[in-house]
């Protein structure tokens, strides 16, 4: 079966299962630590999405928000899954949230598909190939300057209680750039990138799901994208900045990388 198909149809059946239940309401959402909730939707939308990968491919391993696994614990594919990119906008009401899916062979990153299913946009990419909004190949803005450039970024889970808040990247980018955005889901923000809506972003206290199709979708339009040291560990670190390459420098200028 070729994954970037099982990819979509998992998407997109995850994607029209959070639509429904974030119009009807009434679904329980539980604290997952201080500053993270979790919603039934959650559970329900990576229990979908793991079950068309299972089926498709029963001996990849598999990695999920909400503990999803599956397959050889050292297999040479491994799905990554985020079910709902943007828990807190789902549960307040908030209407950016999405389904991310990646596979990872041999460690590196291969397929990437997000699915907004409020905007019914679906952001994909295969390596080497290009990424592409509903099918239509997309690219990252022209912007070169901070000064000229749209950015975002979020907040660590545990900003209450560690120093390492963003706090500081916030007051540098705040005086450099044109504005900076906190829209509150990771995919789509690196997926933002990738069609030119934001010029750049970054974060840190990420896990892989939180980046992974998002950093591949950003990558393949155009994006270099990187931990805060230049280097290809995003992943592992959970910092990532995702820009075109003349922004990029710059970021990682003020960023001391």
């Amino acid at each position: 079966m070729n994954p970037l198909d099982v990819a979509l149809e998992a998407a997109y059946a995850a994607g029209e299962l959070l639509r429904k239940g974030w119009q009807q309401g009434g679904f329980t959402i539980e604290p997952k630590s201080a500053q993270e909730l979790v919603t039934e939707y959650d559970r329900r939308s990576e229990a979908l999405v793991v079950d068309i990968l299972r089926k498709a491919f029963p001996d990849d391993a598999i990695l999920g928000e909400e503990g999803g696994v599956g397959g050889r614990l050292h297999a040479h594919s491994r799905w990554i899954i985020d079910p709902l990119d943007g828990t807190t906008n789902f549960a307040r009401r908030y209407p950016l949230f999405g389904v991310s899916i990646a596979l990872e062979q041999n460690g590196e990153l291969v397929l990437g598909v997000v699915y907004n299913p409020l905007a019914d946009e679906c952001f994909a990419a295969e390596k080497g190939a290009g990424a592409a909004l509903n099918q239509k190949p997309i690219g990252v803005a022209s912007t070169s300057s901070l000064a000229a450039a749209v950015v975002a970024s979020g907040f660590p889970y545990n900003a209450w209680t560690s120093a390492n808040d963003n706090t500081d990247l916030w007051r540098t980018m705040v005086k450099r750039a044109l504005t900076v955005r906190c829209d509150g889901a990771a995919a789509l923000d690196l997926c933002a990138v990738a069609c030119g809506r934001f010029d750049a972003y970054w974060e840190h206290g990420l896990a892989a799901w939180d980046i992974a199709a998002g950093a591949l979708i950003a990558r393949e339009a155009g994006a270099l994208v990187t931990d805060y040291q230049g280097g290809d560990a995003f992943l592992r670190r959970g910092e990532v900045i995702a820009a075109p390459p003349a922004l990029h420098a710059e970021m990682m200028a003020l960023f001391g990388g």
